[in-house]
């Protein structure tokens, strides 16, 4: 593709980052250069946001529902999953597992809600409170 037919096309992430394609300059060599967004590309990075945010939606619903503790919200809402969030709080993942379960989660100790916490970035208080508005915590 030449330098000038480098898509550039308008995208939720065009102020954030950019993409490096190569292109073939007028001297027929080959360069690099930005793109702001390429329309396939930008359906389907949508179609795959959607799908997150009802993924998120359902993980909060069983949190409300009793039917799971905050930390499926939270790996939802994070992009986690059990082994991704037991590397970055060193619990096993038969312990993630388990404290998934809302009985569980509620008899863990301070220390183990920090953990959890700081592995979300977000409060004790946060991670404790399942009272959260439309727009998450």
């Amino acid at each position: 593709m030449k330098k000038e037919d480098i898509p550039q096309d308008p995208s939720a992430l065009q102020n954030v980052t950019k993409e490096v394609s190569y292109a073939v300059d007028e001297n027929g060599k080959y360069v690099t250069e930005l793109s702001a967004g390429w329309d396939v590309k930008i359906k389907a990075l949508d179609v795959a946001w959607s799908d997150i945010e009802k993924k998120v939606a359902g993980a909060r619903q069983k949190v409300l529902n009793k039917e799971a503790s905050p930390l499926l919200y939270f790996m939802e809402l994070k992009l986690m999953d059990i082994e991704i969030l037991s590397a970055y709080t060193g619990f096993w993942k038969w312990q993630v597992k388990r404290h998934l379960k809302p009985s569980v989660f509620e008899k863990l100790s301070a220390k183990k809600l920090q953990r959890y916490a700081t592995a979300f970035d977000v409060t004790v208080e946060a991670l404790k409170n399942v009272n959260w508005n439309e727009t998450g915590v």
